[in-house]
């Protein structure tokens, strides 16, 4: 008689636990070896980022030393935010308050522009993202060919920062607002196309099924088979992204893009740091503004303020 015959055979239960045992312990290994990975992997990175560099500090009493760069900084960024703070008297607010926004009348020119780029771009974007994302989807791509160069062409849209596109566009075009329009809405139309296209492979397709049935093209399944159903998601997606491109708008105008950009590359050549904090607060308000009529009018959209059902 051999060995193997010898082995009583383990019950079910028994073998379950055994199993369960040995399927717990590859889990622990496979989390081990994957927080050791990170760990690496973000040491590495905090060493490339200069994290852990050791640089020399003028102490108080004027003498030279290393010091660690984090905490030798970080009194740097309380000194540089004491410095755009105002000096607000009560006595003699409504004075120290003008002289805080004396160029209000010219920021506010330019918020309004801000915001109007801000919105131009984002009609261009919600435009071509839109269109570009039924192709650019697995389920609705006509073809394997149209699917790759619909992806390729969101993928560069939205790798190329907005600050880059607005270079090239300031070089083709001048200075001024149109440069900022065709930069945010170029990768507006990109990063909008990827999430609209995420949107769309998780459809129904029977509703697709049945128009393509009737007879219906392609464009027909898209029109009254898909846009029915990801139009909530398309509006939600939109109003987020018009909010950030208010901001991205404040900012191309930086490199000569329009907006509000152009005073904040001023403000702080000249070093008028004042400024800095009240264009921040103009931007503050205005996104906080923008932000609660977006989420106003998408959850009217997608019905949430109906209340639940009774």
């Amino acid at each position: 008689m051999t060995a193997a015959a010898d082995v009583t055979p383990l019950r079910p239960i028994d073998q379950f636990e055994f199993d369960y045992a040995a399927q717990r312990r590859r889990a622990k290994l496979g989390w081990l070896i994957a927080s050791i990975l990170f760990f690496v992997f973000f040491a590495f990175s905090a060493w490339l980022g200069d994290f852990f560099k050791v640089t020399q500090v003028t102490l108080p009493d004027g003498s030279r030393d290393w010091r660690w760069i984090i905490p030798a900084g970080l009194p740097r960024l309380g000194e540089f935010i004491e410095k755009t703070l105002p000096v607000l008297r009560w006595d003699t607010f409504g004075a120290d308050f003008a002289e805080w926004f004396w160029r209000w009348h010219i920021w506010l020119n330019l918020l309004v522009e801000t915001i109007l780029i801000a919105f131009m771009a984002t009609v261009l974007g919600v435009f071509g993202g839109f269109v570009m994302s039924f192709p650019a989807s697995r389920n609705l791509a006509p073809n394997k060919w149209v699917l790759w160069f619909s992806r390729r062409y969101l993928e560069i849209a939205r790798t190329v920062p907005e600050l880059v596109w607005a270079l090239i566009f300031v070089f083709c075009f001048s200075v001024g607002p149109m440069a900022g329009v065709l930069a945010i809405g170029l990768h507006t139309a990109g990063a909008l196309g990827k999430l609209y296209s995420e949107v769309n492979e998780n459809i129904d397709m029977r509703p697709l099924e049945g128009v393509k049935a009737a007879g219906g093209t392609w464009f027909d399944q898209i029109r009254y088979g898909a846009v029915p159903q990801v139009m909530p998601n398309i509006i939600s997606y939109t109003l987020l992204r018009f909010e950030i491109n208010v901001r991205a708008s404040s900012i191309i105008g930086y490199v000569g893009a329009g907006g509000l950009g152009q005073e904040f590359r001023e403000a702080l050549s000249l070093q008028e740091y004042t400024d800095l904090s009240a264009l921040f607060l103009i931007i503050f308000v205005t996104v906080m503004v923008i932000d609660y009529g977006s989420e106003k009018l998408r959850h009217k959209v997608i019905g949430l303020e109906k209340g639940p059902a009774t």
